[in-house]
């Protein structure tokens, strides 16, 4: 059985809607956290491996 991502978005995404969902639910069994277009949803996925995407966080945090 093959697990479907579970979407979210950032509560800081009340932007107008130019914003990205992730779903961190595949990061044990895939290595990944695939990244969408929270505006089209039925469009591509980009499947991110999680050390870049831990690495892009924690860049973001410092950047505060």
């Amino acid at each position: 059985m093959t697990e479907s991502p579970r979407w979210f978005k950032s509560s800081y995404s009340e932007n107008g809607g130019a914003c990205v969902e992730v779903a961190v639910n595949l990061v044990a069994s895939r290595g990944v956290v695939p990244v969408r277009d929270s505006k089209v949803q039925d469009g591509p996925v980009l499947d991110v491996p999680v050390a870049a995407f831990s690495s892009f966080v924690a860049s973001v945090k410092r950047g505060r």
